[in-house]
């Protein structure tokens, strides 16, 4: 089923993120994984796209397709175009559309030092526009409510989202965040900008101080005060900080979900304790 019509099908879209393993002998580690997901009946799961080959994106098609045909759950690839051409991507398109996948999330990709960046796809808009001109996919694409690392302007932020929808991006995943109301904000200003939609925020509870500190270096996300005492108090204890960090993406979903949000887009880190207890916190929501 493609990701349009699951949103027009559903009040409220639940859904996880997982990653491949980086070594090929790791690969059946994710299928214990994938049972407790699976069990947790999510609308969809997309797989991140390792850069770096083929290899690495033969991986993420593989799992896609498993959780396809062994789970009955709907999966959507991530693509990245900063570090390949058309001819690579056609590759990687030819082998979605064989495992029989109707989803991408389609990225610029992050640069990567030991990778050349190639002058195909620039910006997630030209991989976007090339997709929608060669494939029937249904497209997703990435979107920054606290603006992206290379963004010089929240303005500039809005108006390449708008580039991307313009594009065809077909609906929207969020990156991490833990202040809602920067949420709301931001969903404002795409209902403003005419982006209608869907803008799914994206969750990632925090179970590792090291672990987040370092994705918001990376992505631009903010720790609000808030959580910025959650991790002075709780840092050192991996036990509680774990528990708190429960507790805040729970509020996070709950006051979302009461907002009447598109979704919810749960990073799991493939970590199945994860998902179920967030899962079985909500359940009784949606």
């Amino acid at each position: 089923m493609r990701l349009t019509e699951i949103y027009q099908s559903k009040k409220q879209v639940i859904s996880f993120e997982i990653f491949p393993p980086k070594k090929e002998e790791e690969l059946s580690n994710i299928e214990p994984t994938l049972e407790v997901l699976s069990e947790l009946k999510p609308d969809y799961i997309s797989v991140t796209f390792g850069a770096g080959g083929s290899s690495n994106n033969n991986k993420t098609v593989r799992i896609a397709k498993m959780i396809r045909e062994k789970y009955g759950i709907e999966p959507v690839v991530h693509l990245t175009g900063l570090s390949y051409d058309r001819a690579e991507i056609d590759r990687f398109v030819k082998e979605i559309e064989d495992a029989g996948i109707e989803n991408v999330l389609a990225l610029r990709g992050d640069r990567n030092p030991n990778l050349e960046v190639k002058e195909a796809f620039p910006h997630a808009s030209d991989l976007i526009s090339y997709l929608k001109e060669t494939t029937d996919f249904c497209i997703a694409a990435a979107c920054y409510p606290e603006d992206h690392p290379d963004s010089p302007d929240h303005v500039s932020e809005m108006l390449n989202m708008k580039k991307k929808a313009n594009a065809g991006a077909d609906l929207f995943l969020s990156q991490l965040f833990f202040d809602n109301e920067n949420f709301y904000r931001f969903l404002e200003d795409c209902r403003i900008a005419g982006i209608d939609v869907p803008v799914t925020p994206g969750i990632m509870p925090v179970i590792s101080e090291k672990q987040i500190r370092r994705m918001v270096d990376t992505c631009g996300a903010k720790l609000n005060e808030k959580f910025e005492r959650i991790l002075r108090t709780f840092g050192d204890r991996p036990e509680a900080l774990f528990e708190a960090g429960m507790i805040h993406a729970l509020s996070q979903i709950t006051d979302l979900l009461a907002n009447h949000v598109d979704g919810i887009h749960l990073y799991t880190m493939n970590r199945p304790s994860v998902a179920k207890r967030i899962a079985d916190g909500i359940r009784s929501l949606i």
